[in-house]
């Protein structure tokens, strides 16, 4: 069996929100998708190349199987991402998504 490693990268347009970003990872989102599949998460504070670049916080997710990632994408995934975007969109976030395989 082949785990998945699943990472949502978040483009903060500043220092404030990004740290509510993360707080509000630590503050439970983190441990919702634990719940729902994952075995193990963390968060990775990107480095900016320039004062003009935006905020970017990288949360990869591991999940022990292709199995658990599916599980997870229809049933927990769609309401833990809504609650993101209502939250952090409005203040100028952008989500992007990968998905692969751990070697």
């Amino acid at each position: 069996m082949t785990a998945i490693a699943y990472t949502v990268t978040a483009s903060l347009p500043d220092k404030h929100t990004r740290d509510d970003y993360i707080a509000w990872l630590e503050d439970g989102h983190l441990d919702a998708v634990i719940k729902g599949g994952a075995h193990s998460a963390s968060i990775i504070n990107l480095d900016r190349d320039a004062d003009t670049d935006p905020f970017r916080v990288e949360t990869r997710y591991i999940f022990a199987t292709r199995a658990r990632f599916d599980d997870y994408t229809t049933h927990h995934a769609p309401k833990l991402r809504e609650e993101g975007v209502r939250l952090f969109t409005p203040r100028g976030a952008a989500f992007s998504r990968t998905i692969g395989e751990v070697v």
